[in-house]
C-alpha cells in the first residue's frame, strides 16, 4: 500500500471517529458543582438580570454603562444595574460557573456560549410594548427568539447535538414584570383601559406561553423571580406621599404582591403541563421586604436611601438611575438600593445565597436551587 492511500485511510478513518463523536450528545458533561447536572445559564429578563446586554444598543436609554454603576466590579461599569455584581453573576459563582456572556456582545459566539447566554434587557418587560419608554430594548420574546434562531443553532455545534438535547441541562433563569408595572401599568394610570386583575392576568397567560416556548425549545430547570418590592424603592418613595418616613408605598407593593402570589400558582401549573420540567419561584419580594423590616439583622443600615447621586426629575432624569460621575457613598455594604430601584451587591449576595440554599418554601418553592442542579 502506498503512503498516499495509507493517508488517505487515515484521513476517511478520522473523519468517521470526529462525525462518530457529533453524533454523540455529550450532554450529561458535568460542568457546575460536583454532583450537579448544570452545564450553564440561560438569562431572561430586565435590568435585575441584565449583565450589559443594553451597552449594544445604540438607542437605548436604560444603561448602566458608567461610573457610579461597577465601582465595585472587577471589570468597572459592565452594564450591571449595581455597584459590583447582580444576582445572576453570583447565582453563577454558587454552581461554579463562570461569568454568563451577554447576547449582544460580538464576542459572545463560539465556544464562549457554552455555560450559556444572558439575553436579558434593561427596560424589558413580559409584554412587547413596556419597553417603548426606554428606548431600544429587547422584550422577553425577543429575547427567546434571541435564543432560538440564534444562539440554539451555534450552541448544537458547540456541543454536537441537537437542542432538546443540549437545553436539558442548562438552568434557565427568568426574571421579568417589573417593568410591565412600572413602564407600563402604573405610567398610563389611570388611562389605561384594563383593569388591575386583567392585566395580571395578561402578564401571566403572557408569561405562561414564554415558559412553554423554552420548554420547546429544550429547556427543563427554570428559576422564575418575583418581582421586587419596589414600592418601597427610592425613585418610589420620592415620587409618592407616604404617611409614614418608614412605610413603603403600599398602593404600589399590593398590586406587586397580587402578581407574585398568581406568578407561584404558575409555577405549579407549568410543571404539571411540561412533563419533565422542574421549576422554582423565587420570593424575592419577600426576602427584600425581610431586609428592610430588619436591616440590622442582616448587616444593613440604610433601607431608604440611594446610595449614588441620582439624576433628578429637574436635571430630566427620573430619580431612577445613577447621575454620571455623581457623588456615591462609601459604605456601600450597608445600603439596601445602589441607585433609585435596583439594589445593592450585598442584597444580591443575600438573595443569591437565599436562591441557592434555602430550605423555607415562602422563600424558594418547591425547593432551592442546590437541590434542582443536582436532580
Amino acid at each position: 500500500m502506498s503512503q498516499k492511500q495509507k493517508t488517505q485511510i487515515l484521513l476517511i478513518l478520522s473523519f468517521s471517529f470526529y462525525a462518530h463523536l457529533l453524533s454523540q450528545c455529550n450532554c450529561e458533561c458535568k460542568f457546575g458543582v460536583s454532583g450537579t447536572k448544570i452545564r450553564g445559564m440561560m438569562v431572561f429578563g430586565s435590568s435585575l438580570v441584565d449583565n450589559g446586554n443594553n451597552n449594544f444598543l445604540v438607542k437605548s436609554n436604560a444603561k448602566a454603562n458608567y461610573l457610579p454603576y461597577g465601582v465595585d466590579f472587577v471589570r468597572g461599569p459592565s452594564g450591571r444595574f449595581t455597584n459590583g455584581k447582580n444576582v445572576i453573576d453570583l447565582i453563577g459563582e454558587n454552581l461554579e460557573l463562570p461569568q454568563i456572556p451577554t447576547f449582544k456582545d460580538p464576542e459572545t459566539k463560539g465556544s464562549c456560549i457554552v455555560h450559556g447566554v444572558n439575553f436579558a434587557s434593561g427596560g424589558s418587560g413580559i409584554l412587547d410594548e413596556t419597553g417603548a419608554v426606554s428606548g431600544e430594548v429587547m422584550s422577553l420574546n425577543e429575547q427567546i427568539r434571541n435564543l432560538e434562531n440564534v444562539t440554539l443553532p451555534e450552541l448544537e455545534v458547540q456541543l454536537g447535538c441537537n437542542g432538546k438535547e443540549a437545553l436539558g441541562n442548562y438552568l434557565f433563569v427568568v426574571g421579568s414584570g417589573g417593568n410591565d408595572f412600572s413602564l407600563n401599568y402604573f405610567l398610563n394610570f389611570p388611562n389605561n383601559n384594563a383593569t388591575l386583575p386583567a392585566f395580571i392576568s395578561k402578564l401571566i397567560n403572557g408569561l405562561s406561553h414564554q415558559i412553554q416556548r423554552l420548554y420547546d425549545l429544550g429547556a427543563r430547570k427554570f428559576v422564575v423571580m418575583s418581582l421586587y418590592p419596589n414600592g418601597c424603592s427610592p425613585m418610589v418613595r420620592a415620587r409618592i406621599p407616604i404617611p409614614m418616613p418608614t412605610d413603603c408605598v403600599q398602593a404600589i407593593n399590593v398590586p406587586l404582591r397580587l402578581y407574585n402570589n398568581n406568578l407561584r400558582s404558575l409555577v405549579d401549573e407549568m410543571t404539571q403541563k411540561m412533563p419533565g420540567s422542574k421549576l422554582v419561584y423565587v420570593n424575592v419580594y419577600k426576602i427584600i421586604r425581610d431586609i428592610i423590616r430588619t436591616p440590622t439583622q442582616h448587616g444593613f443600615d440604610d433601607t431608604k436611601h440611594s446610595c449614588c447621586e441620582l439624576t433628578t426629575i429637574k436635571e430630566g432624569g427620573t430619580e431612577t438611575l445613577c447621575k454620571t460621575g455623581g457623588h456615591v457613598c462609601s459604605s456601600r455594604s450597608k445600603y439596601v438600593w445602589f441607585d433609585g430601584l435596583h439594589p445593592t451587591e450585598a442584597v444580591n449576595v443575600v438573595l443569591a445565597n437565599k436562591v441557592f440554599t434555602s430550605d423555607l418554601q415562602v422563600e424558594v418553592y418547591p425547593t432551592n436551587v442546590k437541590n434542582l442542579a443536582e436532580q
